[in-house]
């Protein structure tokens, strides 16, 4: 599955990360590659827990991106 990261540099140098498609799936690190790696175990548990639950799992939808040139 893929699911769109969302990942913001705090003011101390540390990055939290989160995805708009499962709410409440926050995750943080101390530099990018950590907090990329935190989210995805973060999204791991959350498709598992609604598995485990009966729940359907989120899917990502109605995401659209535009490229757009400067001049």
């Amino acid at each position: 599955m893929r699911y769109t990261v969302i990942l913001e540099q705090e003011e101390d140098g540390g990055y939290v990360t989160s995805v708009p498609a499962l709410p409440g799936c926050v995750s943080q690190g101390d530099n990018r590659d950590e907090a990329l790696a935190n989210i995805q175990e973060a999204i791991k548990l959350y498709l598992d827990d609604c598995i485990d639950a009966g729940e359907p799992v989120p899917l990502e939808a109605g995401r659209e991106f535009v490229d757009v040139d400067t001049a």
